[in-house]
């Protein structure tokens, strides 16, 4: 047998087979089954060549040390995506659907030195004020209400009518968010994410962010919101803007993915069942194995330079894959040396997750509490008819159909079954009317019955 017998090939049905070209991590085929992509881009070396969407060319770490050494040196890796090169000369235009994460904002992701420094900081401090207990009441409340909409009918979406919605409520909670704003907060992270009127999405968050900042400037109050704009880093309401646009759009996309990823785990591996009480191991193991966030961290190299063997120009566009280095060789003899934590699921270096905690606390109280109102709720489909949504920076289901004894409403005042309640887009409209009738509304709404 020869090396060429041996050399690994593109998975089926990838644009690569055969050809030279970049390998894609766009489409239903990477979405079903990305970590036979990771294989295969490992024989490239440390870093592959990969699209992104068509025409927008990156550079993908797959290696854990080389990882590491990218996330580490913010010297020669720089984040201000006003560097990209391709889009600097029109290759990537500021309409590619991989733009809205990439392109460059005047927040703390995307910033370097000591304006990273001063708006990492702010944010670092503010999170850190989250009180533990007040978190659990505040997920607990959430998890109720969601839970009260779909418990009658003995079938749910976990992730849309879940898993989607709890983050979402949890930050407008966290950030003193009021009806009326917090309602078009859920409308505008929603779009942006599900690329439904992304464009009106954006505009919508971005508009309801500026009035919860000029709400905070009079009337401060104990939230997020109000630790971030008294940080003695002083914030203009600019740079309010967009930290919370990062914080609520960043913060609630990745939860809703770890929540369902964790869930989907829980409910497919009979291990789990039959033991009881490991919600906590399989989220660590969903952060091994199934990250929400697979393939991000973009930098680019302030000059022509040298990443574990690979050439890189000033200017390229270079992610790391967690999802590879965690299931790489290196990673996976450091977890059967009982090594649970030292995965790169929350990233590394002067931009690791702010939230990390705050992240796994209402993870685990969602799923907890979800198992004690329903204790029989199972996959309602055959495993293998799950489908994954497409897309290179996400990890994420695209439905999660479960099935429970129903249970009949326990509390005067619950929304039934068909009330419209959980209609994402009714979240926000253009008049003030449609609303003060959102799901954010809604919620309060329950609480004061």
């Amino acid at each position: 047998m020869n090396a060429h017998d041996t050399a690994p090939v593109p998975p089926p049905g990838c644009p690569a087979h055969g050809s030279g070209a970049r390998v894609p991590l766009h489409g239903t085929e990477f979405a079903a089954d990305p970590q036979a992509y990771y294989e295969y881009l490992r024989h490239y070396g440390a870093a592959a060549p990969v699209e992104l969407a068509p025409g927008v060319e990156a550079t993908l770490v797959t290696d854990y040390a080389a990882a590491l050494q990218l996330l580490q040196d913010s010297g020669s890796f720089r984040k201000d995506a006003r560097r990209w090169r391709a889009f600097n000369e029109g290759k990537v235009g500021p309409d590619s659907p991989v733009a809205p994460l990439l392109a460059y904002r005047p927040n703390c992701m995307f910033a370097d030195g000591a304006d990273h420094l001063r708006l990492r900081q702010a944010v670092t401090d503010s999170m850190a004020k989250v009180d533990t207990r007040r978190l659990s009441r505040s997920t607990e409340q959430i998890s109720g209400y969601l839970i009260a909409q779909f418990r009658g009918r003995g079938s749910a979406d976990l992730l849309g009518d879940y898993a989607k919605q709890l983050p979402l409520f949890v930050f407008n909670e966290l950030f003193g968010c009021p009806a009326d704003i917090g309602d078009r907060v859920l409308f505008g992270i929603s779009g942006m994410f599900d690329g439904v009127n992304a464009d009106k999405a954006t505009a919508v968050l971005f508009q309801a962010v500026g009035e919860l900042v000029a709400l905070k400037r009079s009337k401060p109050g104990d939230d997020v919101t109000s630790w971030l704009m008294q940080h003695e880093a002083g914030l203009t309401d600019e740079e309010m803007v967009h930290q919370l646009a990062l914080l609520l759009g960043a913060g609630a996309e990745p939860l809703r993915n770890l929540i369902g990823n964790t869930l989907h785990r829980l409910l497919t591996h009979e291990r789990y069942a039959r033991e009881g009480g490991l919600i906590d191991e399989a989220l660590d193991d969903t952060l091994w194995e199934n990250p929400p966030m697979s393939n991000y961290a973009p930098h680019y190299p302030a000059a022509d330079t040298e990443l574990a063997g690979q050439r890189l120009q000033a200017g390229d566009l270079v992610l790391v894959s967690f999802a590879a280095a965690n299931t790489g060789p290196a990673l996976r003899a450091s977890r059967q040396a009982g090594s649970n934590r030292a995965h790169l699921a929350w990233s590394a270096g002067p931009h690791a997750c702010p939230s990390k905690e705050p992240a796994r606390h209402i993870t685990v109280t969602a799923i907890e509490h979800l198992f004690n109102e329903l204790p029989d709720v199972e996959l309602a489909v055959p495993e293998d008819s799950l489908t994954w949504r497409p897309g290179p920076f996400n990890r994420a289901l695209a439905t999660l159909p479960a099935r429970f004894t129903p249970v009949r409403s326990g509390r005067r005042g619950d929304p039934q079954p068909g009330s419209g309640a959980a209609e994402p887009d009714k979240a926000a409209g253009p008049a003030r009317p449609a609303e003060r009738s959102g799901m954010w509304s809604q919620f309060l709404n329950w609480l004061t019955r």
